[in-house]
C-alpha cells in the first residue's frame, strides 16, 4: 500500500494547549525595555494589551490552555491538513519526502487567524470594544477583521500604502468583515502627519503602520492594539500548527529531518518549528539531528544581515524595546519587493534561538522564490502566497541536494497561505516586472546607526 498524501486529524484532535518555547530555552529571554532603558512594566503594556495576553507574553509555563470558545472557532478550518508533495518530488527527481502543512484553508486564507481569534477573544473578555492593527500584505489585517467579527469588535487597520495599492482584494476582504482600512501613513495620527510632512509620497512600512495603530490604541480607553507576529504570545498561539503536524507524522510513522518556514516577524516559522524543538530539548532521539531553518528574503535580510540588539518594534518608538535581530526601526523595504516578509525586526524568541545556534536562517532572492512558487503550483495545484514561496524555494533546494547525494530526507515546510489575492505579484513576475534585490550592506549599516544607545 502506498503512503498517504493527505494526513488529516479529526476535530476532537485539535490540541487543547499551546506550547510555550520559553520553558525550554537554555537562557531566559531578555526583557522588553521602556524608553528609559529599564525593563518595561506591566502597567505600561496594559495601555494597549489585555491582562491575559500580557500574562501569556511574560509566561514561562510550558503548556497554556486554549479556551473552549477559541477551539470552537478553530474548528471552522482546523485541524489543517498535512500534505505530501508527491508530484513535486517526481518533478524534481528527488528521493526526499516533501511534506507541507497547509494553512491556506482558514477563512482568511492564511495561518494568521490562529492568533487573531484568541487575541480578539481575550480583548472581548477584558471589555474592549475596538481593536487597531497594522498589516502589510493584508493577511493579518484580514484575519483580525474576521476575528473581530466573530466576537463583535470594531477593527481599524492601518495598511502599508504600497500594499494597499497593490492588493485591493485583501483590503476588500477586511471591509467585507466590517473593518475600516486606511493606507498608511495617514493624516489620522500624529505619526502619519509627521511622516507625510517630510515625505508626501511615502509608500509606508510596517514600522510606520505599527506606530499609527499603537498611537490610536494608546489614546482611547475602549481600544487595544493587536499584533500579528513577533511577540511571544503570537508565536505561542501559532504553535497549534506544529503540534498538529507532530500528531499527523505520528499517524504515518515518520519524523522530519528538516523543518522550514518563511520568516518575516517569525510567527509562522516559530509556530511550525517550536513544537519540534521541544522534542529536541526533551532529548527525543528522533530530533537529535533535526534542522529548523528560517527562510527570509534577501531584500529584507533581518536574521542573516541584521544586528542582534535592542530596538523599537515600530518607526516612531512607541513600542517597548525588544532584543532581536533588526535592520533598524527606520528600515524601508525597496519598492521592487513583492514577496511580503517586510518587517525590519524578528521575533525575540526566534532571534534568541538563532543567536544561540539552535536555529538556522537563509535568505533567498525574489525571482527564485516566485519560480519555486510557480513550480509548486504546476505540480501540486495550489497557488501559494508569495510569503510561502520562500519556504518552497528552500524545500526545493533541500530536495535537490538529496537528489545529488541520494539521501532520503523527510522535509517539512509551512505553506502559510494561498495566493488567490496576491496575483498582482505573480503578474509582475510573469511580465518581467520583478527583479532580484540584495539589500546593500551600506544601507543596513546606515539604518543600524540609529539604534537606541542602551541595552
Amino acid at each position: 500500500m502506498s503512503e498517504p498524501t493527505r494526513i488529516v486529524l479529526e476535530a476532537d484532535e485539535i490540541p487543547t494547549h499551546w506550547y510555550n518555547v520559553v520553558a525550554d530555552l537554555p537562557n531566559p529571554p531578555a526583557p522588553p525595555l521602556g524608553p528609559d532603558g529599564n525593563p518595561a512594566t506591566p502597567e505600561q503594556m496594559l495601555a494597549i494589551f489585555p491582562g491575559q495576553i500580557l500574562e501569556q507574553e511574560m509566561s514561562a509555563e510550558r503548556w497554556i490552555a486554549i479556551p473552549d470558545e477559541v477551539r470552537e472557532i478553530y474548528k471552522i478550518w482546523r485541524p489543517s491538513p498535512l500534505m505530501r508533495a508527491v508530484r513535486l518530488e517526481r518533478a524534481l527527481g528527488t528521493p526526499a519526502r516533501i511534506f507541507y502543512k497547509y494553512e491556506g484553508v482558514s477563512p482568511a486564507g492564511s495561518h494568521k487567524p490562529n492568533s487573531a481569534v484568541p487575541q480578539a477573544f481575550y480583548n472581548r473578555q477584558a471589555g474592549i470594544k475596538r481593536l487597531t492593527t497594522e498589516t502589510g500584505a493584508g493577511q493579518w489585517g484580514s484575519s483580525i477583521a474576521f476575528a473581530g467579527q466573530m466576537f463583535g469588535l470594531d477593527v481599524r487597520v492601518y495598511m502599508v500604502k504600497v500594499s494597499y495599492e497593490q492588493k485591493p482584494y485583501r483590503r476588500l476582504m477586511m471591509q467585507t468583515w466590517g473593518a475600516e482600512v486606511f493606507a498608511s501613513p495617514t493624516d489620522l495620527t500624529g505619526t502619519g502627519r509627521s511622516i507625510l510632512e517630510r515625505d508626501p509620497e511615502n509608500q509606508g512600512s510596517l514600522g510606520i503602520a505599527i506606530s499609527e495603530a499603537v498611537e490610536e490604541a494608546a489614546g482611547r480607553a475602549d481600544t487595544n492594539y493587536t499584533l500579528g507576529s513577533v511577540l511571544n504570545h503570537v508565536l505561542l498561539h501559532q504553535t497549534i500548527i506544529g503540534l498538529e503536524a507532530k500528531k499527523q507524522f505520528d499517524k504515518i510513522g515518520l519524523y522530519p529531518d528538516v523543518v522550514l518556514g518563511p520568516c518575516g516577524g517569525g510567527s509562522s516559522f516559530g509556530g511550525l518549528a517550536f513544537p519540534f524543538l521541544a522534542d529536541k530539548a526533551a532529548g527525543d532521539a528522533r530530533a537529535k539531528n533535526l534542522r529548523c531553518v528560517a527562510v527570509e528574503p534577501s531584500s529584507c535580510p533581518t536574521l542573516t544581515k541584521g544586528a542582534y540588539a535592542y530596538d523599537f518594534g515600530d518607526a516612531s518608538g512607541f513600542t517597548p524595546l525588544m532584543k532581536m535581530y533588526t535592520l533598524g526601526h527606520d528600515f524601508m523595504p525597496p519598492g521592487i519587493h513583492a514577496g511580503g516578509l517586510r518587517y525590519h525586526g524578528d521575533s525575540p524568541l526566534v532571534s534568541q534561538l538563532y543567536h544561540e545556534k539552535l536555529l538556522e536562517a537563509v535568505a533567498v532572492p525574489q525571482l527564485a522564490t516566485f519560480e519555486a512558487g510557480v513550480q509548486f503550483a504546476r505540480s501540486e495545484g495550489i497557488i501559494p502566497a508569495p510569503e510561502s514561496c520562500h519556504a518552497i524555494r528552500a524545500a526545493i533546494d533541500e530536495a535537490l541536494v538529496c537528489r545529488e547525494s541520494g539521501e532520503c530526507k523527510t522535509i517539512l515546510f509551512n505553506l502559510t497561505g494561498h495566493g488567490h489575492f496576491d496575483m498582482s505579484a505573480y503578474e509582475r513576475y510573469f511580465s518581467g516586472g520583478l527583479e532580484d534585490y540584495e539589500y546593500p550592506a551600506a544601507a543596513v549599516l546606515d539604518s543600524l546607526a540609529h539604534l537606541p544607545r542602551f541595552g
